[in-house]
């Protein structure tokens, strides 16, 4: 990888952009109303006491069986729910007013055995202004395992991914914090972070830290405390993240990654002849938007073009946003898209047939 390839330039939008007016109305018609913001707020501390609830039920009622694997099951369903509907709006500071606590929030998920330093680093200066190109998103290049990127190394067993992968997603969770994280501090080899970031060694000690914290609280205490023989215990621990990563992972693969999905490749001079807003609708999707369920669930991920064009606004404002981009989409001709659930699942997979062929069936280039 080049490490010194040139950062991208999206081009300056004009006095006829679409989004000074979207960005207009959507802070007249949405944004004044502080009650919805209360919303947010009442959400992310609900779901954490919720977790904590879970966990102390599993202490209390794991000598039986089932109700292990149960508390554990929920506890794992809690940790994402956590993660999509407050951890991440913490790390866009859009629960609370106060930058302090936002920042307070997001140590969560060091109790989940992560670093908020990472994940915010990735996510915030990577991702959300570089969504989908090519050695920039590091959300979307995960490892050698997967192609997703049209230009990315083609390996034999790509040919099979829309088959393997399906079985690997159930391992996302394990993987992050197992593996994942720890390429990001110590890897060199691809190494999109270092790019952009230099990770202090404090920041490296805690993040060991909180992985044995994590090990200690969730497995070696109910280990000491329950009378299961050891392998059940850690057996149960398996299928929370395993159940976890199931869960989440829908909400990560409907939103940026499908046939339709555009991958551009940044020219050598980095000048982009797009407009930020722009390729954000561009290569972002929205999935099951009408669904109650799915706002509540997801956080907002399901409204994610409302999400990457107001990054820093609480999901609970996306639903009455929605309705407003699909406006501006159809009077600009703006290539918006939503899709049912089942739909952009079916999607993704078809991405993984096409992408695993050794042919480059994708346009890549300026957008």
């Amino acid at each position: 990888m080049n490490n010194n390839i040139i950062k991208p330039v999206f081009k300056k939008a004009g006095e006829d952009d679409f989004f000074k007016d979207l960005q207009k109305e959507v802070q007249e018609r949405v944004l004044n109303n502080s009650k919805i913001q209360y919303r947010i707020i009442f959400k992310s501390l609900a779901l954490v006491v919720l977790y904590l609830a879970f966990y102390s039920c599993i202490l209390l009622f794991g000598n039986q069986t089932p109700l292990l694997f149960t508390f554990y099951i929920l506890t794992g369903f809690t940790m994402i729910l956590v993660f999509l509907n407050g951890f991440h709006d913490a790390a866009h500071g859009s629960i609370f007013k106060n930058r302090k606590y936002n920042n307070w929030f997001t140590y969560i998920l060091e109790l989940f055995g992560s670093s908020n330093f990472i994940w915010k680093k990735r996510h915030l200066l990577l991702h959300h202004p570089y969504p989908n190109m090519q050695n920039w998103d590091i959300d979307m290049k995960q490892s050698d395992v997967v192609r997703i990127f049209p230009a990315s190394r083609w390996l034999n067993m790509h040919r099979y991914q829309h088959i393997y992968m399906w079985f690997l997603y159930f391992f996302y969770s394990l993987n992050w914090i197992f593996i994942r994280d720890f390429k990001d501090v110590f890897g060199s080899r691809d190494n999109y972070l270092k790019r952009v970031v230099n990770i202090p060694k404090y920041e490296a000690a805690k993040l060991i830290a909180t992985k044995l914290f994590n090990i200690f609280y969730m497995v070696a205490v109910p280990m000491l405390v329950l009378a299961q023989p050891w392998y059940i215990v850690l057996l149960a621990f398996l299928v929370m993240h395993l159940s976890a990563s199931a869960f989440g992972v829908m909400a990560l693969l409907s939103t940026h990654v499908n046939e339709d999905s555009v991958f551009p490749m940044p020219p050598e001079n980095g000048r982009m002849n797009i407009t930020w807003s722009m390729h954000q609708i561009t290569v972002t999707q929205d999935f099951c938007t009408e669904s109650s369920l799915a706002n509540f669930l997801f956080g907002g991920f399901n409204h994610h073009v409302a999400h990457h064009l107001f990054p820093t606004v609480a999901h609970t404002y996306y639903p009455a946003i929605t309705p407003i981009i699909r406006k501006y989409a159809e009077k600009y001709n703006l290539p918006y898209r939503a899709f049912p659930l089942h739909k952009a699942i079916r999607s993704h997979y078809f991405l993984l047939k096409k992408s695993g062929k050794q042919e480059n069936l994708f346009v890549t280039g300026e957008l």
